[in-house]
């Protein structure tokens, strides 16, 4: 695939997310994906997954965990197999109600016509400080003040 067919592939990734086709979108990625995210505490999404099912998995425990209220691709860069892509995104945590917006930044290696490999770049404070539970405090474990909700 060239450039702009790798592109094409990662756009139509982002409209079947927006849309909730997730069973499409899992088509897009290679039996073997490498899924890179940062681990957050208290979120229980956040991890490395390995292969298309686990993949899958992530999706269901997003949607489980959290609500999307804005996800919104901006930027997209190409060059060889790799397409990185910036946006933002704000989202609602179901067990603590908590709203939480960030930036972020995708980087995937597209081979052979399918994703092989995905890693995303977020505000991990913000994160960990929308899912901390209720009552635990701002930094209450760590020392670290949480960033402001909004």
């Amino acid at each position: 695939m060239d450039i702009q067919q790798n592109k094409q592939l990662v756009e139509n990734g982002y409209r079947m997310f927006r849309a909730g086709d997730i069973d499409g979108l899992l088509q897009l990625f290679s039996d073997d994906i490498e899924w890179i995210g940062s681990e957050v505490e208290y979120t229980p999404f956040s991890a490395e997954y390995h292969g298309r099912q686990e993949v899958g998995r992530f999706f269901s425990e997003l949607s489980g965990a959290q609500e999307v209220e804005m996800f919104e691709p901006h930027d997209m860069i190409a060059e060889g197999d790799k397409v990185a892509v910036t946006g933002e995104a704000s989202w609602r945590v179901r067990s603590t109600g908590k709203h939480y917006s960030y930036p972020w930044m995708h980087l995937f290696t597209v081979k052979g016509g399918k994703i092989v490999r995905f890693q995303q770049y977020f505000d991990t404070a913000a994160t960990r400080a929308a899912f901390m539970p209720t009552g635990m405090g701002a930094g209450a474990d760590a020392g670290i003040p949480a960033p402001t909700m909004h």
